[in-house]
């Protein structure tokens, strides 16, 4: 995450320089007893000071929250990413940072919000061979009386049209495979977020060649307006299929 998506999650307020000088000493702290690292890369320009780092728990950092997730190394004490994947990773901390500052004002209750691979599914495929679903990230919102829940895949505009069709029938797979709809009672609406309206509209025409049947689980969105749409009850009871 930037640091300045850390300061909206953790450090929230109206007086900004008083909530950008507690995250500054926070990460400061955290960067010497070596819990996190501070990227090569920034963001937002050279004046963009702690906030336009990015910073990543260090294998130290994992070992203290305890968190056991496969390819992580518990030893390692520097982090660095491609671009690509950089941009990726930024993209849905954004959307978890914005439904948090949506959840202190009351616009819903996050009570699951996991990113990958803490949100991958395992199911049995034809044959019975095992097969793995990898969204970017699962939201569990709750919003007055709804419990409304979403996979989320954000598009970055790095992937051909065919990987994106191959994409959705694993959904269609996953749906079929009734595993999801055991363990809940619901399948969740999978949400395909994307940077602007040409890509929006070039993945709308692919769910459109899909089955009739399956095209409600999915909705295209533009990833600015997620955050708004997610927090929105459905117009139809439950919003998930």
């Amino acid at each position: 995450m930037t640091g300045s998506q850390l300061r909206r999650l953790h450090f929230p307020g109206t007086h900004l320089p008083t909530q950008a000088r507690k995250c500054r000493a926070a990460l400061q702290r955290l960067t010497q007893h070596r819990v996190v690292v501070r990227l090569h890369r920034r963001v937002g320009g050279i004046r963009a000071g702690s906030e336009g780092y990015v910073y990543g728990l260090s294998g130290l950092g994992h070992a203290v929250l305890d968190l056991d997730q496969p390819g992580i190394r518990r030893h390692r004490s520097v982090i660095d990413t491609k671009p690509a994947f950089a941009d990726h990773v930024l993209a849905v901390a954004e959307l978890a940072v914005r439904l948090g500052e949506l959840a202190l004002v009351g616009a819903c209750t996050i009570e699951e919000l996991r990113a990958e691979p803490g949100c991958w599914r395992w199911f049995a495929g034809i044959g019975g061979g095992r097969r793995v679903l990898k969204p970017d990230a699962f939201v569990r919102l709750s919003i007055e009386d709804y419990e409304l829940t979403a996979f989320i895949e954000q598009d970055m505009n790095t992937e051909s049209l065919r990987v994106i069709e191959t994409k959705l029938k694993v959904y269609i797979d996953y749906w079929h495979s009734g595993t999801e709809q055991h363990h809940s009672g619901v399948f969740p609406r999978v949400w395909w977020l994307v940077t602007h309206i040409a890509r929006l509209q070039a993945i709308a025409a692919v769910i459109e060649r899909l089955p009739q049947s399956a095209r409600g689980l999915f909705t295209v969105a533009l990833s600015n307006d997620a955050p708004h749409l997610l927090t929105q009850l459905p117009s139809t009871e439950g919003g998930a299929r």
